[in-house]
């Protein structure tokens, strides 16, 4: 990219001093000569900590709040270098970026909420693409579609953010929706994308180790619609869930245009009903007050109100509605979620969910029993570092909702995997506790008979396990698929 100067990003140093700079960084390491450095505040340590290296490697000019400012004061007195201070740097470089990178896609939808993100993003693409477009899904998976990346986030930083956004705007894609988690949001990550569209799921527990509160928490998923989506833009909300309501006045009182989705009178588009068999489910929902009826290849009823969150995204974005619920029996389960990976010779079936949330594992466990004969067995667990209130919440769901659980390790990283698995336990004491995943997955299988379903929850579409500071090859459909080869004397 060619140089640009601080006011082309929209930034004023300091005593108005102007400056070229050749390009962004949040990381000291990736600084290059004539480099914008952005020394945010963090959440273990502030980036201005990091100045003197950014120096070293010929930052010409940092951005920051107050406190970073204050604290490397001597340095930035002795150096001259141009600095930027601002109350909000997170904001600032998000709007920096985008001006840096300057093309994304045209239509840019995003979504939030507890559960079903990464579902609503990847079904609102697949029914871009079905109806001809170029499009990608941004989040938890990557990116996906009609152009593909890598990402470490599930809302990227925003210079990578951007960047992966302009890349994909230069290879033709007209169309994307983002994932956009709580941390994202808090972190102002979403500011510089223009979004034409915007949706909400639901709200549960999480990700309380990162937010003081439940209010803190919903505030800032809040913020996709009292921030980010400007008020000219479409709010689709699942008023199905009680935070929905809030969200919706929220939404108004940007002026924004409300469309609601749910089952309740008022919705303008409204699930009627639904059939459920062992390979999907028929619903029967309306649109403005006029019926239609359609099948999913989709196992869960959770998976219909991702779906007409979906369609609502995509009619929101301009798409006629008759032509979106015309390919809604196109769309495919998305990968780690709800994910059919295996059969046993005897008919039983084996699922692969993300569920990692104690709403998320109840709801994944009462969506399935409607398509399950027999019993329902789970595996799961709960990860370490991270809120550990969920845990005895977690086990109470699978005690309550499965036959046969099976308490294991999900990724332990720092914890203790045995005083994890206890407290899950304490939520359901009759479990079996089985530390080695592979082997609880191989027990749960080996413990299904005809008519039964095993649902291994937690991992999802993850491809790792993450034990202390390493990350062992760990794929929960991968095993489950050599789990049945086994037991049922298969060659794999």
């Amino acid at each position: 990219m060619p140089p640009r100067t601080l006011a082309q990003l929209g930034l004023t140093a300091r005593g108005g001093r102007e400056v070229q700079v050749s390009c962004l960084a949040v990381d000291s390491r990736q600084v290059s000569p004539g480099c914008l450095f952005a020394a945010l505040p963090g959440s273990n340590a502030h980036g201005i900590e990091f100045l003197d290296y950014a120096l070293e490697m010929g930052a010409g000019a940092v951005l920051t709040d107050p406190r970073g400012a204050a604290l490397a004061r001597d340095e930035i007195e002795a150096t001259g270098i141009p600095v930027v201070v601002t109350e909000d740097p997170r904001g600032a470089l998000a709007a920096a970026a985008a001006l840096w990178f300057g093309v994304q896609p045209e239509v840019m939808v995003a979504v939030t909420g507890t559960n079903g993100k990464t579902s609503v993003a990847t079904f609102t693409r697949q029914i871009w693409t079905a109806l001809g477009l170029n499009a990608i899904n941004v989040g938890t998976t990557g990116i996906e579609g009609a152009w593909t990346a890598p990402l470490a986030h599930t809302t990227p930083e925003p210079i990578t953010l951007h960047r992966a956004l302009a890349q994909a705007a230069r290879a033709g894609v007209t169309h994307a929706a983002m994932e956009a988690s709580s941390h994202g949001l808090d972190q102002r990550r979403l500011d510089g994308v223009h979004l034409t569209a915007a949706a909400f799921t639901n709200f549960t527990q999480d990700h309380l180790d990162y937010h003081d509160s439940f209010d803190a928490y919903f505030a800032a998923k809040a913020g996709l619609f009292s921030r980010v989506l400007p008020e000219e833009g479409w709010a689709v909300i699942n008023t199905d869930d009680p935070k929905g309501i809030e969200m919706r006045q929220i939404a108004r009182s940007r002026g924004q245009n409300v469309l609601n989705v749910g089952h309740a009178e008022g919705c303008e588009l409204r699930l009627l009903g639904q059939r459920f068999d062992a390979t999907g489910q028929d619903l029967r929902l309306s649109w403005e007050g006029v019926v239609h009826q359609l099948r999913l290849p989709l196992i869960g009823g959770f998976q219909a109100e991702n779906v007409l969150v979906a369609a609502g995204l995509a009619i929101a974005s301009g798409e006629p509605a008759e032509a979106v619920f015309s390919v809604l029996p196109q769309l495919t389960t998305v990968r780690g979620r709800m994910q059919h990976v295996a059969t046993r010779d005897n008919g039983a079936a084996v699922f692969v969910d993300y569920a990692h949330t104690p709403d998320a594992l109840k709801t994944a466990l009462t969506a399935l029993r409607p398509h399950v004969m027999g019993r329902l067995v789970v595996v799961f667990g709960a990860g370490g570092d991270r809120d550990r209130s969920k845990r005895p919440l977690m086990g109470r769901a699978a005690a309550d909702h499965a036959d046969m659980a099976i308490v294991t390790d999900d990724n332990p990283r720092s914890e203790d995997p045995a005083a994890i698995r206890s407290m899950v336990m304490e939520g359901c004491p009759e479990a079996i506790e089985v530390g080695d995943r592979a082997e609880a997955i191989l027990r749960g299988i080996d413990a299904l008979g005809p008519g039964d379903a095993l649902l291994i929850a937690g991992k999802g579409h993850e491809t790792g396990q993450v034990v202390g500071a390493d990350i062992f090859p760990f794929d929960d459909a991968e095993q489950a698929s050599v789990a049945v080869a086994a037991l049922d004397g298969r060659g794999l």
